[in-house]
Parts: C-alpha cells; structure tokens; sequence
C-alpha cells in the first residue's frame, strides 16, 4: 500500500489527525470511553474517529450518539432486526431508527457506556457498523428484490457480500481501505429499472450483454456490467457518475471494485476536503489515465464497454404486494413514511418477516422496507396485519415516492427541519389534491444532500433566507431529476423560499407541473 499521508504542512486537520492514528484503532478504546463518559472523550476520538466504528457524535443531542449499519444489499434478518429493536428500546423516547438511502439502519440515541454491549450484541447475530462513517467505502447497494423478481438479469446479493468482506475482512475491520481521500459509494444493479440510482455513486456497475467475439462468435451475448464512475454529491458540487468505458464479467467485480479503490486511496487529492471525491481526480487526469491505473492495478485490460445497457424500465418503488420468481410466494413493500421506525415498530416487523415470511427483511434507497417470501396461504392473513395501517403497501401517490434525510432534529449540519415537515406537508397536500400519478419529493436538510434532492421530480433544499428583515428556514428548490432509464440529475429553479411559504406553492407545482387536481374543482366537475 502506497502512504498516502507524508508528513506535509499542505495536510488538511483531517488527513493529519489520520496520519496521526488510523481511525480503526479506535476498536481498542471503547471500553476505556465507556468508562469514561463522552465528556471525557478526546475531542477528535469523540467528534472524529469514532465514526470508523460507526458511532458518530451530534451536537444537537449532546451525549446521545447515532449509530450507523453495514447492511449489504439492504437485508437483515428478523433476529437482527430484534436486536436493533433491543438496542432503540432501551433509551425510550430518545431512541429510534432511520432507514437511509443507502439500504441501512441508523440507530439513534445511544449513549456511550453502552457500547461495548452493544457490539457484544451485533456481533453475536451477524451485524457490523465498521467502516460506515468517514473516510470509507459506504454501505454497498444492490437491487431490493435480488433473488425475488422473474425478470431480474442479475442476482446481486451474493457478489455485494463479497466485496464487502473484502473491504471490510469480513465486518473486522480492513486498514488497507480505512485511509481514502474521502467518502466512497458503490452499487450494483441487477434489474432493468436502476433500482440503485448508479449515476449517483462513485462506482457503478450496470447490467450490460457483450457481444461474443473471435471463436465465440455463435455464442448468444455474454452478460456482465458496464462500468459508470465519478457520480456525488457534496455541499460544493454534484454530478452524475460519467462511463468508464469498460465492461466486466460478473466474476472480476470484485478485483475491478479493489483496483479502482487502489487508485483511488494512493492517488486522490487529499488537499481541500471540498475536492476529494473521486470525480476531482478523474477531472484532473482524464477518463482514459484513470481507466489505464485501474487496468495497471487489475493486471489486465478491461474490455470496453457494451454498446448500451439493459435500463430500460421506468423506476419501480416496489411498494404492493407481486409474485415472486419462487412459485406460491410472494414479497410486499411497505411504505415507511420517511424511514422513521420506533422499537415498537422493529419488533413488529421482525415479527412479520418471521410469521408470514423466511425471517428475511429488506431495504430501499426510498427508505421502505420488503418482506419476501410470504407464501399464498398466509399473504390474506399478512394483510390484516394493524402495523400495515401505518406501514401501507398502498399508500397515497405523494406519500410512496416521500424520501427525507435526518433534519435539524438529529443532525448539526441540517439548516431545518425535514421529517416532521415533510409528513405534515405531504398529508396536507394528499388532502387538497387528486393524483394520477407518483410524484417523487425529497427533502434535504443542507446542501451536502443525504436526502438526493437532485434525482427528485421535486427536491427541497434546506437553508436559511430573510422575510420581512427576519431568518428564516427556507428551501432551494429543484426539478427535473429523473431516475430509472435515462437518468439525469434536476436542477436549483427556485432558491431562498420560506418554508412557510412553501405548501401553496408545492400545491402549485404539482396542479402545473404533475397533472394534480384540487378535489373541490373535481367534485364541481364531477357533480
């Protein structure tokens, strides 16, 4: 491994305090911590390096710490969705869990003396939140129905898996990739619908046939993944991830996920935080000098890119109940209105997955849930269940496409509000309006877009602005983002309006823009 953090006055706090201690060490520590209290803590231990292991430090809830899981393809079992429910449960009506746009689980609440249960509890069914935070690779996605869909080109659960343990030892930890520039995220699709948002990731892998060539000629096409790069968002740009120009068979994404790594941790700029990710060192040396690095660490060429690939449906959201390719069963979507779940509610669905299904439960990147595998004789049964009042498998055309990162209420960084808002907004609207279809609404709570509004049809940006000589919390607004084929990210059209601005003319926008209808005008048109 080349060092990546010679000693240099160039060096950003960041990299120092890393070149300084790599932030695994912190493992060794956590009893120690325990012991002591958070306040007792080393600010950059504290605030910092404890996001190696997952646990990371928010001001706005001194002392309650936000815990964040590997969950590789977005699935867990029943009995480690009990576990987490233990670990909520125990800190009343400070505890709660988000499910994010990554496929994961963020715990909330958690109190430092705690940990080192914690982990003893995680480890014992399976769970690991090493390497989710900082300078790392980000839970890896893949398709939420790998496995389960008849029409699906590529089941990616198992390779996901595998490159996490690569990445990770196997959830123990991996020095070799724990000093990147910055952040990294990877996804995998292996469906027709670009149920991963590639083009936001910094390495995507999109189902692609190549053409036999040579001797093989008669073959039928070979299938494997074209290869997307670059994709981010950060507070001071965002763009959609640019094709590599290379192919690759399903076997060598593994070693194609470790070269471009390599060349990332020993090559990108680690100067300015602000231009780390790895679209700022493909802008600095060109598509074709990168693709050459990648193929030097690989040792062999990649074969170039498949002349299209296969994304060609419109985006499902997975919600309802379908057939699985498993004959006699059956999965269903569950609406989780911004991704907020209490124990209660774990418990519940741990249960369910258990009850009317293998034990087996799934993640969006719109932040629901799925439970596979409910056989024809108990999918009438499942549906009486109470917790599908709230969870719905058919809710309203607003609320099924609702995505929202954590807001003011958990998170420093988040200039306002967002889950709570987003949920009174959205009910408010389904009241005053007729729908024929999904419109997809994403709030952010700053610009550094965990809530992704740039793929959105509406994308609300928290900020501040000034109305009547006061501030205020306001939205940038942004359209025209489109996911599934053809993605492309939206753009800023409206910056600065007050939130309490916003409900008439959101109301506005989608009679305009979404074909939406005020139910008083369609009752005088119907009556």
């Amino acid at each position: 491994m080349t060092d990546t953090t010679t000693t240099t006055t160039s060096l950003n706090k960041f990299e120092k305090f890393k070149a300084q201690k790599d932030g695994l060490a912190i493992r060794e520590d956590i009893e120690k911590f325990a012991a002591l209290g958070w306040e007792a803590m080393d600010e950059t231990d504290r605030d910092h390096r404890l996001k190696w292991v997952g646990v990371f430090f928010r001001p706005v809830t001194p002392g309650k710490f936000m815990m964040r899981l590997r969950m590789p393809n977005g699935i867990l079992t029943s009995s480690q969705m009990s576990v987490l429910a233990q670990v909520v449960q125990r800190y009343g009506d400070d505890g709660c869990a988000d499910i994010t746009t990554r496929q994961n689980i963020q715990l909330r609440g958690i109190r430092i003396e705690d940990l080192p249960d914690i982990f003893n509890r995680f480890h014992a069914v399976g769970l690991t939140t090493i390497q989710s935070g900082m300078d790392n690779i980000r839970n890896i996605t893949g398709d939420p129905v790998a496995g389960l869909d008849a029409d699906e080109l590529y089941d990616t659960r198992e390779l996901i898996q595998q490159i996490q343990d690569m990445l990770t030892n196997k959830g123990e930890g991996n020095p070799e990739f724990s000093n990147l520039p910055r952040k990294f995220n990877i996804a995998i699709a292996g469906g027709r619908d670009n149920s991963v948002h590639a083009e936001i990731n910094d390495l995507a892998f999109v189902p692609a046939f190549k053409e036999a060539t040579g001797q093989e000629l008669s073959q039928s096409p070979i299938f494997g993944f074209n290869i997307l790069v670059g994709g981010f968002f950060s507070a001071k740009r965002c763009e959609a991830a640019i094709p590599l120009n290379a192919w690759v068979a399903p076997e060598d994404v593994v070693a194609v996920c470790r070269a471009v790594l390599e060349v990332f941790r020993d090559n990108g700029p680690r100067a300015n935080r602000q231009k780390s990710r790895l679209m700022w060192l493909i802008d600095e040396w060109g598509v074709e000098k990168f693709r050459a690095e990648v193929e030097s660490r690989l040792g062999k060429s990649l074969l170039p890119a498949a002349a299209k690939d296969e994304i060609d449906w419109e985006k499902r959201d997975h919600l309802g109940v379908y057939k699985q390719k498993q004959t006699g069963l059956n999965y269903a979507g569950l609406n989780i209105p911004v991704g907020r779940l209490y124990a209660e509610d774990m418990f519940e669905i741990a249960r369910m997955a258990e009850v009317y299904g293998s034990g087996e439960i799934r993640f969006t990147v719109e932040q629901n849930i799925v439970i596979p595998n409910i056989s024809d004789s108990r999918l009438a049964t499942f549906l009486t269940e109470p917790l599908l009042e709230r969870f719905s498998i058919d809710p309203g055309l607003l609320a099924r496409s609702l995505v929202s990162c954590t807001g003011a209420q958990f998170c420093n960084f988040a200039l306002i509000e967002t889950k709570n808002r987003a949920l009174e907004m959205i009910k408010a609207l389904e009241a005053d309006l007729i729908f024929t279809n999904p419109v997809r609404i994403h709030w952010t709570g700053c610009p550094n877009s965990c809530g992704q509004p740039q793929v959105a049809d509406i994308g609300l940006m928290g900020t501040k602005t000034r109305k009547n000589g006061k501030t205020l919390e306001g939205v940038d607004i942004y359209m025209g983002g489109k996911v599934g084929k053809d993605a492309h990210l939206g753009t800023c059209v409206i910056k600065g309006l007050p939130c309490e601005d916003l409900q008439p003319l959101l109301q506005d926008l989608l009679i305009k823009n979404f074909g939406a209808k005020l139910k008083q005008e369609a009752l005088v048109i119907s009556g």
